[in-house]
C-alpha cells in the first residue's frame, strides 16, 4: 500500500523536444504525469487483490457448505422459542432476527415464540408491584396478568415484529388468543399461582395461511380459556405445543445455558446429541435437575407428537440458530426419537 505520492525520477522525464519555431510553447504537453499515474493504480491494485480475492471464496465456501443443510431444511417449519439473554442483548437480539430472516430467505418456514420476562418485571416495578415467583414460575394475580398481557402482547411483540420487518422478513404478530390459536386451562396449583396456565390445545389453522406464504409468525404466549379469562403460558410449553401441532420438522429452544450437560458442574461436558430414553436416564439419575428439567419435558412431548428432532440451544452465542441448523457440529444438545 502506497502511503505517500512517488517523486518522479529525471531519468523517467523526457527530455524536452527540439524547439519548432511553429510550436507555441503555451501548447507544450507534460508526459510523463499519465505514465506516473498508471503506475500508481497498477501497484496499488496489485497490493489489495490478493486479501479482497481470499475474503471472498472465504465467503463463498460457507455458502457452499451450507447448501446441504439448507436443501435438507427447504420448506420445513421450524419453531423458535426466544427469550432469556438473547432478549436482553440488543447485539443478541439483532444476531436473532438477521438469523430467522435469513433462514426464511433461504426456504425455511420459520415460527417465533417469545417470552418477555425482563421486560414484564420493568413495568410491573413501574406500577408498584413486586415480581414474585414459585418453583421458577412467576406468580400471576390479577394485576399482574394485565401488565403480562400488556407488555408482552402490545409492547414486545410488536416490537419483534417490527424488527423482523426492518430486517427484510415480513412478520405477523399473534398472541395465544387469535383464532383461539391457544386454549389455555388453569394450572394444578392455580391456588399458589394465580393466572399461570398450561395448554390445553393448539388450533393452527390461522398459521398454515400465514406460513404456506412465506411469513414469520411471531407469538405472545398469552392464552384465554374457554370463559375468555386470560393466563400467562409458559414459553417453552407453548413452542413445544405449536411445534407439534404444525408439524415442524425441529424445535429449538433457545436459553442461558450451553445446553444439556453429562456433569452440571463441568461445562465442557455438553451432551451433543442424545435420545429421548437418554434423557430420561440422566433425569433419574439427577444429572438433569432444576429449570432444565421443563425445558427437557416440552422438548420430549414434541418429539412424541412428531417433531423430528428438538435442540436445547445457548442463546448467548452469536447466530446460535444458524449454527444448529446449518453446520454438522450445532451449538447445543439435540434430541431425538
Amino acid at each position: 500500500m502506497l502511503l505517500t505520492k512517488p517523486h518522479l525520477s529525471s531519468s523517467l522525464i523526457p527530455s524536452a523536444p527540439p524547439s519548432n519555431p511553429a510550436l507555441s510553447s503555451t501548447h507544450a504537453k507534460p508526459l510523463a504525469a499519465p505514465t506516473s499515474r498508471r503506475s500508481r493504480l497498477r501497484v496499488s491494485a496489485t497490493s489489495t487483490a490478493a486479501p479482497v480475492a481470499t475474503a471472498a471464496l472465504s465467503r463463498v465456501d460457507v455458502l457452499s457448505e451450507a447448501l446441504p443443510f439448507i436443501q435438507r431444511f427447504k420448506g420445513k417449519t421450524v419453531v423458535v422459542k426466544y427469550g432469556g439473554a438473547a432478549m436482553k442483548s440488543p447485539e443478541l437480539q439483532e444476531s436473532v432476527i438477521r438469523d430467522l430472516v435469513l433462514l426464511s430467505c433461504v426456504g425455511l418456514r420459520p415460527v417465533l415464540v417469545h417470552g418477555g420476562g425482563p421486560e414484564i418485571n420493568s413495568w410491573l416495578l413501574r406500577v408498584g408491584v413486586e415480581p414474585q415467583f414459585r418453583d421458577g414460575l412467576r406468580v400471576t394475580d390479577a394485576l399482574t396478568m394485565e401488565v403480562v398481557e400488556m407488555v408482552l402482547v402490545g409492547k414486545v411483540n410488536k416490537n419483534l415484529v417490527s424488527l423482523i420487518n426492518i430486517a427484510g422478513g415480513t412478520a405477523v404478530g399473534l398472541c395465544g388468543k387469535d383464532a383461539r390459536l391457544i386454549t389455555a386451562r388453569p394450572s394444578p396449583n392455580a391456588a399458589a399461582l394465580g393466572f399461570v396456565g398450561e395448554v390445553a390445545r393448539v388450533d393452527a389453522t390461522v398459521l398454515h395461511p400465514i406460513i404456506a406464504a412465506g411469513h414469520i409468525p411471531v407469538i405472545a404466549t398469552v392464552a384465554a380459556d374457554e370463559t375468555g379469562q386470560a393466563y400467562n403460558i409458559n414459553a417453552d410449553t407453548a413452542a413445544g405445543e405449536i411445534a407439534a401441532a404444525v408439524g415442524a420438522e425441529k424445535l429449538l429452544l433457545l436459553t442461558d445455558v450451553s445446553g444439556i450437560l453429562a456433569d452440571r458442574n463441568d461445562p465442557g461436558s455438553l451432551v451433543k446429541e442424545i435420545d429421548i430414553a437418554g434423557v430420561r436416564r440422566m433425569v433419574a439419575d439427577g444429572k438433569v435437575a432444576g429449570g432444565m428439567i421443563p425445558k427437557v419435558e416440552c422438548c420430549v412431548r414434541a418429539l412424541a407428537q412428531g417433531v423430528h428432532t428438538a435442540s436445547i440451544i445457548d442463546g448467548r452465542v452469536p447466530h446460535s440458530l444458524l449454527l444448529e441448523i446449518l453446520t454438522d457440529e450445532g451449538t447445543g444438545t439435540m434430541i431425538t426419537g
